[in-house]
């Protein structure tokens, strides 16, 4: 879901200092933002059920179709008034994409507890890739073409997995998208602090997929590990 992030190389480097600072600053700001329709989405699609009827090879077809829809429109309205709602819109409609997901872990005896272990797991990755984008000083741009890779082997892994329903392949898949999409963070990071990504749009849904597959990776791999049934 990675190929639709922008590299504006041309200002590599070149940014001015505030500026940087300022699409930091907006950045963070949605981010939070964003996270506020992904919880009403998640709470909605727990609470009425919506997205139970979504597996297998539908719940793939309409989460691929919506996913990339909702980023392909952010893409062209990012630098327009209708930018922030597309990405909150996205936002909520991933929120309800993985209300599935938080229903089967809350079936769980502990599945508060798995959830919440997850939310700080993310962040404290989160928290650490941040820290690392301020004090690396070499360019990993190079780094991209590397997780493009590994991001294509994730989909490609996953998709699959949708039809052979292995618990291990899910396993392997979430240990690998957990690896994958925290290096993501860290190089999303270190591009709006060196200058190369200037759109705060973009910007925030680079660092929300990042988050979003993180979160969503250690959701499934603590509800296969560590899921308590009654």
């Amino acid at each position: 879901m990675s190929d639709l992030r922008t590299l504006n190389t041309a200002d590599w480097g070149h940014a001015d200092p505030s500026a940087r600072h300022r699409v930091l600053r907006n950045t963070y700001w949605l981010l939070a933002l964003s996270l506020l329709p992904t919880v009403l989405g998640a709470w909605l699609g727990v609470s009425t059920g919506i997205t139970q009827s979504l597996s297998g090879g539908l719940g793939l077809v309409v989460f691929m179709a919506g996913a990339f829809g909702f980023m392909f429109a952010i893409e062209k309205t990012k630098n327009s008034a209708a930018g922030v709602p597309v990405l909150l819109a996205f936002t909520f409609f991933m929120g309800l994409m993985l209300s599935r997901m938080i229903a089967m872990v809350l079936g769980f005896k502990n599945g508060s507890d798995l959830i919440m272990t997850a939310f700080a797991g993310t962040a404290g990755v989160f928290f650490v890739m941040a820290s690392l984008a301020s004090t690396i000083k070499r360019d990993l741009s190079g780094m991209s073409k590397w997780l493009m890779v590994g991001a294509l082997a994730i989909m490609i892994g996953g998709i699959i997995n949708v039809f052979v329903g292995s618990s291990v392949g899910m396993m392997v898949i979430s240990v690998m998208a957990i690896g994958i999409f925290s290096a993501y963070m860290l190089y999303d990071l270190k591009q709006i602090i060196d200058g190369g990504e200037t759109n705060y749009i973009s910007a925030t849904l680079a660092l929300y997929l990042d988050i979003f597959n993180v979160f969503q990776s250690l959701l499934a791999l603590l509800g296969i590990m560590g899921g308590e049934r009654d």
